[in-house]
């Protein structure tokens, strides 16, 4: 009896250890290659302004695509194209398109650990505790990762709130 539970012991420890580890390791990349979430648009190599944006229908952003070799790859699956949405200057959004290839989510889970999958949405997910999330979403022709900073959207809310204090003090 005291080798089972010494067992499911050792057991739980480990496997919650592995999910620290891959969550620590999300965070401590915070992005994709050298681009960073949270980091300014003009530390970016090849970022080209696209468009202006209205985030989650009241958040006014910016859209930028990626055209710099240094991103054309992620190992030998090319890339097709990289968007990042950025607010007041700081990068909140990466989203890389690749060819459909099953060797990048199982690069993803060497990487970060087991995925969650979300049946509500079809995707498979990792997040790092209050800092990031990574989405990972197939298409028929292509895959989808989604990089987004949790801090840059709690600073959308809280100047959305900074707005409202403004508009209720003029009365």
């Amino acid at each position: 009896m005291r080798l089972f539970v010494f067992s499911l012991t050792f057991l739980a420890c480990v496997t919650s250890q592995i999910h620290l580890h891959a969550q620590s390791e999300l965070a401590k990349r915070n992005g994709f290659k050298d681009i960073k979430l949270g980091g300014l648009i003009d530390s970016v190599k090849g970022a080209e302004f696209k468009k202006d944006i209205i985030e989650g229908k009241e958040f006014p952003a910016k859209l930028y695509e990626i055209h710099h070799k240094n991103y054309d790859k992620i190992g030998s699956v090319d890339v097709k194209h990289i968007e990042l949405k950025v607010y007041r200057g700081f990068i909140y959004q990466i989203t890389v398109f690749t060819e459909k290839d099953p060797q990048v989510m199982k690069a993803l889970e060497k990487t970060y650990g087991k995925a969650i999958y979300s049946i509500r949405s079809e995707r498979f997910y990792w997040k790092s505790t209050d800092t990031l999330s990574l989405v990972y979403k197939g298409h028929p022709k292509k895959i989808e990762l989604i990089y987004r900073s949790m801090p840059i959207g709690k600073l959308m809310f809280t100047d959305k709130g900074k707005k409202v204090e403004e508009i209720a003090d003029d009365f």
